[in-house]
């Protein structure tokens, strides 16, 4: 067995979305988790500095001797997944928008994916397109997650940005929306009152039992009789700090 933590790091507060997720499944483990909320958004970076940011947020967590990491991004999931773990030891968990399953919800309309511009545009989407994406629609959501980094989770100002995000979809039935990046998953709320008919998919439970189940094979589980999440930031820390625990709480369902 294995009482280190579990490292977990995201470009802002959305990766305490999959935190909650791993907190249910895992209780007993230690979680440390790393929102590198001074360079937020990764979004709309170049995959060269998405890689170098992650390789640092790794870095950080391994100094706190973590034994394996998790990142909970999309987007950072595409540009260094692969590389950490070519390069690293530990385990490494990454995440991918839920097209797949989201594709078994479809009926008569269509699948759209909202993610990041830099998700879209990397080859890990691409193919997972080719695969899943016969009837699926990416949206590029440039700005949506900044809501969730402020703690705008709901509200008049929320919505309209979302209705004008679909306003060039109009004409189009959704049966289910894939939330492409971490942070969308707190904007559940919001997005179901102005998308009112589409099912909504997001990749945290999955990405939550493929961590349990590599630690399990490789015997990695603690049996402490109590787990918790320690959270730093690189940002405001009064300001980001409160927020985080208060997303790590919320009803988002």
């Amino acid at each position: 067995m294995d009482a280190r933590p579990i490292g977990v790091f995201d470009s802002g507060i959305g990766g305490i979305s999959v935190l909650r997720n791993m907190m249910r499944l895992l209780p007993n483990e230690r979680f440390i988790y790393f929102g590198d909320n001074k360079n937020a958004p990764y979004g709309t970076k170049t995959e060269e500095e998405i890689l170098e940011l992650s390789k640092r947020d790794v870095q950080l967590l391994l100094d706190k001797s973590a034994k394996a990491v998790v990142i909970a991004c999309n987007t950072a999931t595409s540009s260094a997944a692969e590389y950490l773990r070519q390069t690293l030891s530990v385990p490494i968990i990454g995440m991918e928008p839920a097209l797949k399953p989201a594709s078994f919800m479809r009926k008569d309309g269509k699948i759209g994916v909202l993610a990041t511009p830099a998700t879209l545009s990397q080859k890990k989407f691409q193919n997972l397109m080719e695969r899943y994406g016969k009837h699926a629609l990416p949206i590029s959501c440039a700005g949506l997650m900044e809501f969730a980094e402020r703690g705008e989770i709901e509200g008049e100002r929320l919505e309209a940005f979302i209705g004008e995000l679909f306003r060039p979809y109009s004409h189009i039935s959704f049966d289910a929306l894939v939330l492409g990046c971490t942070h969308y998953v707190f904007l559940k709320r919001a997005i179901a009152k102005v998308l009112k008919n589409a099912n909504l998919v997001d990749g945290n439970e999955g990405t939550a039992r493929q961590l349990k189940n590599v630690l399990t094979q490789r015997e990695m589980l603690t049996d402490a009789l109590e787990g918790g999440a320690e959270l730093i930031t690189s940002g405001d820390s009064e300001r980001l700090l409160p927020l985080m625990r208060r997303l790590l709480a919320a009803e988002i369902e």
